[in-house]
């Protein structure tokens, strides 16, 4: 099937079996949020804890945090995100499309564009409004409009048009208030005593940001951030040495001017990050030590490793922080994209917050009598990200034949065992005879264990195969007459459909041994 084929066949799978929702369906939805539902919120933990058990649980030099999404907003101007944190925003005049100017298309000031529309009746309005408007006219063929002129070295990644509003700063995160100010008080008290009469452009937003900043308090962006201003603490409450690393899982919120591709970029989303910090001079080496361990990570849980690649960035996509930076990426429908970046952020994060501060943020060498500022290696991943990577990678139909001698398509999601939001589907072969009374007590038995299984005894067999291979089940179990007869059970495996018979009191631990071979 095509890359295209594949997306919208994932993104239905998803809300038809319960992986994902737009959130406030019935209000019509909000643009870029979603709701996780019962089989995606699964997937997303799984996805996290393994992260986690790898990360923390197996290391002695990574230990955790759980830190407020709420900062004090300092913190945002100690990082830079209150100044820098923000893109240039632009307005196509054509088809309205709202852009960010650095990721648009480029072209040569007065290259000769095609505009390209959904249909013939779309490039006619357009055709029509351009001619209004702007005063030229433009050639239609079909769904096209020729002979327009780019004035700046970009164009409307939607339609092509050159016809662009002026490009606006846009601050990527978002602010609220704390306490009981209403900084809308301010506003109108102010108005309505004239401070504000007389200033327009860039002095009317200085006094309003003034007037607003004292309740002013922002969605983290990110979640590294925390990680630095609690370094002291956790460095000299774990009586950690250096080279160390503190994790954090959680969500982090970014007012996104493009949103795309489902879940890839929305305006909440939830990371994994590790900030390791390491004496410099070390630094190269954790650099490298870390891109090799976090590739081996994500290709670890995937059926085809080919589809990740490493981009180091170029010296002039470096951010303004790292020395460098390596980006895991994913070969998505679309294209190649983002999944984990790694970047060796220097002593930068920690000078900056002791020089806003005041505070020292520094560590001292007991053993080589020295003190020093830290450098920091940070793998950050996306795990709303890595959800969608796995169900793009697991995602697979194949013809197969049917007990009738038909052929059918069967569609299964492969995914690996300790991702897969139910690990055992428990079936009864009918509902009489004892079975579905047997049936429950295997699945409490899984249960017990901590083993999330699934008790299914609706439609025929062969229909509760496929629908549990469509989410991904790894294994399921069948209660038939025989298991009354000698205490046997059927388990079936869903990639290759084979089946054979164990003992019922040894499922639990068959299951456990299948799950520890996987990992």
């Amino acid at each position: 099937m095509s890359s295209a084929e594949l997306m919208k066949k994932v993104v239905s799978l998803c809300k038809r079996r319960g992986f994902v929702f737009q959130s406030s369906e019935i209000y019509g939805g909000l643009k870029s949020a979603y709701d996780y539902g019962p089989l995606g919120v699964e997937l997303k933990r799984n996805l996290m804890s393994a992260w986690w058990r790898d990360m923390v649980h197996k290391r002695e030099d990574v230990v955790g945090l759980d830190a407020s999404i709420v900062m004090h907003p300092r913190v945002w101007e100690a990082s830079g995100h209150l100044a820098g944190f923000s893109d240039p925003l632009v307005d196509c005049k054509v088809c309205k499309e709202r852009f960010r100017a650095d990721k648009a298309p480029r072209v040569l000031p007065g290259d000769e564009v095609t505009l390209i529309f959904p249909d013939k009746g779309a490039a006619k309005v357009a055709e029509e409004l351009v001619a209004k408007q702007f005063g030229v006219t433009l050639a239609r063929r079909d769904k096209e409009l020729a002979g327009a002129r780019a004035e700046r070295g970009y164009v409307c990644p939607n339609c092509g048009s050159p016809y662009l509003s002026d490009e606006r700063q846009f601050n990527l995160m978002f602010k609220s208030s704390l306490g009981p100010t209403d900084p809308l008080g301010e506003v109108a008290q102010a108005i309505e005593g004239g401070a504000l009469s007389g200033l327009s452009g860039r002095e009317l937003r200085a006094k309003l940001e003034e007037l607003t900043k004292p309740p002013a308090v922002y969605l983290r962006p990110e979640t590294a951030q925390a990680m630095f201003v609690q370094f002291v603490n956790i460095q000299q409450s774990m009586s950690l040495k250096v080279p160390f690393g503190i994790a954090q899982m959680g969500k982090s919120f970014r007012n996104e001017i493009t949103v795309e591709h489902f879940i890839f970029r929305s305006c909440e989303f939830e990371q994994m990050e590790m900030e390791f910090f390491c004496e410099p001079g070390t630094d190269d080496h954790w650099m490298q030590y870390w891109v090799e361990q976090r590739m081996a990570w994500w290709q670890k849980f995937a059926n085809d490793k080919t589809k990740f690649k490493l981009r180091p960035h170029e010296p002039d996509e470096l951010a303004h922080y790292a020395k460098g930076c390596f980006d895991i990426e994913y070969d998505y429908p679309w294209g190649w994209g983002e999944l984990e970046g790694i970047a060796n952020r220097t002593d930068y994060d920690l000078g900056k917050h002791a020089e806003h501060s005041g505070q020292k943020l520094d560590y001292f060498d007991a053993e080589n009598k020295k003190r020093y500022v830290p450098y920091v290696i940070e793998p950050a991943a996306g795990a709303t990200r890595g959800v969608l990577v796995y169900l793009l990678d697991a995602y697979t139909e194949e013809e197969v034949e049917t007990p009738r001698g038909d052929k059918e398509t069967r569609v299964v999601l492969r995914l690996h065992p300790e991702l897969a939001p139910i690990k055992v589907g428990v079936f009864p072969l009918v509902k009489k005879d004892g079975m579905p009374e047997l049936a429950r007590k295997v699945v409490q038995r899984f249960f017990e264990r901590g083993i999330n299984a699934k008790y299914d005894e609706q439609h025929a067999i062969g229909k509760r195969y496929r629908r549990h291979d469509e989410i991904g089940t790894p294994w399921g179990l069948t209660i038939d007459h025989q298991s009354l007869e000698d205490g046997t059970i059927t388990i079936r495996d869903r990639d290759t459909m084979a089946q054979r018979r164990i003992a019922i009191d040894g499922a639990v631990e068959e299951i456990e041994g299948l799950l520890r071979a996987a990992r």
